[in-house]
């Protein structure tokens, strides 16, 4: 590997630990697990309720971890679960919850809107492309592992 790259990469792999670095310092300051702001971050990104698959799927929370939040959040009474469909469950907040998420996640979420308001559209695109292009690409080679 050319050594231009491989501190490139060194850079890529620094800054997306920073980037995760930063969510835990946001979710700490906000008086939160990773875990639970995950889990109401997703709930936000799809409305006031998500599929129990959903946020399996979206958060990359393992199943363990996930019910092991949903359990604290579910004592604290921020969520419930109800059925959904045959064996789907669906993840709801309560009016507690609702005023938590706009304590917490809300506040991030303003702060990710702000800061993709202050890119160009163009920006915002090359970003997510990029992005999208990476995760695609490493998937596959994972799958070759």
């Amino acid at each position: 590997m050319a050594e231009y790259i491989e501190d490139e990469l060194k850079r890529f792999n620094y800054l997306t630990n920073e980037i995760d670095a930063a969510y835990h310092e946001a979710a700490l300051k906000l008086g939160l697990s990773d875990s639970a702001m995950l889990i109401l971050y997703t709930i936000c990104n799809n409305g006031e309720e998500c599929l129990l698959s959903d946020i399996t799927k979206l958060s990359g929370i393992s199943k363990q971890t996930l019910n092991s939040a949903l359990r604290k959040l579910e004592g604290e009474e921020i969520v419930y679960l109800e059925k959904f469909s045959g064996k789907k469950k669906r993840i709801c907040l309560t009016e507690k919850g609702r005023l938590l998420v706009k304590e917490t996640v809300y506040q991030l979420i303003k702060i990710e809107n702000d800061i993709f308001d202050s890119w160009t559209k163009e920006e915002r695109r090359s970003y997510i492309a990029l992005t999208e292009r990476y995760l695609s690409s490493f998937k596959n080679k994972i799958k070759e592992l």
